[in-house]
């Protein structure tokens, strides 16, 4: 991996596979920059925290679901649009 600590696409486009293993075996974080702006990084999975999402289901969604199906395709499609 070249001495600095930031890639440029152009970089991670023409030695890819070099380089996103390099960047596994690190304890930190790799900015790839497009034209000096910061627009991914390469980093080590074990770096990455889990993150345990609280998931709820709209009400909307329910009594949607409580409906009985439509008699056709068509039918379902013409309430999902409403006024479209």
């Amino acid at each position: 991996m070249p001495t600095t600590t930031v890639l440029t696409i152009k970089q991670l486009h023409n030695d890819t596979g070099t380089l996103v293993r390099r960047a596994g075996s690190l304890k930190r974080p790799v900015p790839i920059t497009d034209r000096g702006q910061e627009v991914a990084v390469l980093v080590n999975r074990s770096l990455l925290r889990t993150v345990n999402r609280k998931r709820t289901v709209l009400p909307e969604y329910e009594a949607m679901m409580a409906e009985a199906p439509g008699d056709t395709t068509q039918a379902a499609l013409d309430e999902i649009r409403g006024d479209r």
